[in-house]
């Protein structure tokens, strides 16, 4: 089901009630969301980060949540064909399923052509943006956070254009090639403007969270995008932003959500 994507999200746009967090085994298993990795073979520190999350923290899992931004780009399944790391991302992914553990991808700002063919391979499941859902008792709105960004007319407006299926299949014609080079221009314009000084204009608007909280019936929302981490309290609820991983620039950055019977967490990675 499709939103309009130059005004805030509607949860009943695209709204698939889940419960989770119930008793797999003698204890209820605890739920995992992370975003904003942008993998790519040119931050190695953060790949091996994301394998060892995969791997071994969410071992104890019930669920795990990427909302959205899982790769730097994505311009189409038939990556899966040609790209060894592509493919090797799917891989590890695919190792929560195998081991009882539920996967659920949410597109981002970078990856929205992520497909069926991804998602197969990966083992995962889709969601839509907003999506709610019930844990451990508790309705939580889940989102990317890019459609919450209203105040950025010329994005919203690109984001609407991007999302119409008939473009998205006119650029998945193109060859492999013309696609990387346009979506390398692409993340190089997007990294130059998350260089410049924080603006109001990159985060959400309170116009925007209010509106979604209402539309969902939920005090609790959880999305990424902005790479602003925090826990807000909000006209009507509590936003959680999730943090963006960097491990091969700078300052460390990363770390994931974790719901369990107690609530609501914020933990480093390992």
């Amino acid at each position: 089901m499709t939103a309009r994507h130059d005004a805030p999200p509607r949860s009943n746009e695209a709204t698939v009630p889940h419960e989770h967090g119930r008793t797999r085994g003698h204890a209820p298993r605890p739920l995992l969301f992370i975003s904003d990795l942008h993998l790519s073979p040119a931050i190695p520190r953060t790949v091996a980060a994301f394998e060892h999350f995969m791997l071994v923290t969410a071992d104890s899992a019930d669920s795990v949540f990427v909302l959205g931004d899982l790769f730097d780009y994505w311009i189409g399944d038939d990556t899966l064909k040609v790209d060894p790391f592509a493919a090797r991302v799917a891989a590890v992914l695919h190792t929560l399923s195998e081991r009882g553990i539920a996967l659920y991808v949410m597109h981002g700002n970078r990856d929205f052509l992520l497909g069926k063919r991804f998602m197969r391979a990966a083992g995962a499941i889709w969601l839509p943006d907003p999506f709610v859902m019930t844990a451990f008792g508790s309705r939580i709105v889940l989102a990317h956070g890019d459609a919450l960004c209203t105040a950025d007319h010329k994005y919203q407006t690109f984001r609407r254009f991007a999302r119409w299926r008939a473009v998205q299949l006119l650029f998945l014609a193109w060859p492999l090639r013309w696609r990387r080079a346009l979506a390398e221009r692409m993340r190089t314009t997007g990294d130059a403007g998350r260089s410049r000084p924080p603006s109001p204009l990159y985060d959400v608007t309170s116009e925007s969270v209010a509106a979604l909280f209402k539309s969902s019936k939920t005090t609790t929302m959880i999305h990424g995008h902005t790479h602003r981490p925090a826990r807000h309290d909000e006209r009507g609820g509590t936003r959680w932003v999730l943090p963006d991983w960097d491990l091969d620039h700078g300052t460390r950055r990363g770390g994931y959500l974790r719901i369990d019977a107690e609530g609501i967490h914020v933990l480093p990675l390992d």
